[in-house]
């Protein structure tokens, strides 16, 4: 068992099924969104770009969760990293949410040093924040150059009912 409390034994599927789910939605939700977009901030601020794992704070070094309680202010000592449910309600995120980021950052890869973790931290959390939905306009798709289409108009790309550029013929 780890401090994620995830293990390698699912004889569940059905559980799993729930559980992954319930992870995507702290992940997608309001709260989830709000807290990735300042732990985002709160990693680069760091001023080293390094984390651990095993732990909130640990002589000077920070988790990902630590990066945030760092930005915060958040006295951290006397909170116990393996009770994420105290950790979650400490940072106002969903249980779900604290278990998955503690799993990507202490369990995803094995031998790297903390500037690696750093790295892919990051990018898992650029990966998890969406994007801000903006109305989609052909303009924008095509603000590039663009390649010419095939077909009887050369100079202009075709543009299918997908949003997407594709020479003709198109079976969609």
């Amino acid at each position: 068992m780890s401090r994620s409390g995830y293990d390698d034994y699912c004889d569940d599927q059905w559980a799993l099924i729930r559980w992954r789910g319930a992870v995507r939605s702290a992940i997608r939700g309001k709260r989830g969104q709000a807290f990735l977009r300042e732990l985002a901030d709160a990693l680069d601020a760091l001023p080293e770009k390094r984390l651990i794992a095993d732990d909130l704070i640990q002589e000077g070094g920070v988790c990902a969760i630590g990066a945030v309680g760092k930005a915060r202010g958040v006295d951290m000592t006397n909170l116990d990293p393996e009770n994420l449910e105290a950790v979650a309600g400490k940072f106002g995120i969903a249980d779900a949410l604290a278990r998955e980021i503690v799993w990507e950052n202490d369990e995803v890869s094995w031998r790297e040093t903390p500037e690696q973790r750093f790295i892919r931290m990051r990018r898992w959390v650029d990966r998890n924040l969406l994007a801000a939905r903006q109305p989609l306009r052909v303009q924008d798709l095509f603000a590039a150059t663009v390649e010419p289409s095939v077909g009887n108009s050369p100079n202009r790309p075709l543009l299918h009912s997908r949003g997407c550029w594709r020479p003709r013929p198109c079976l969609l």
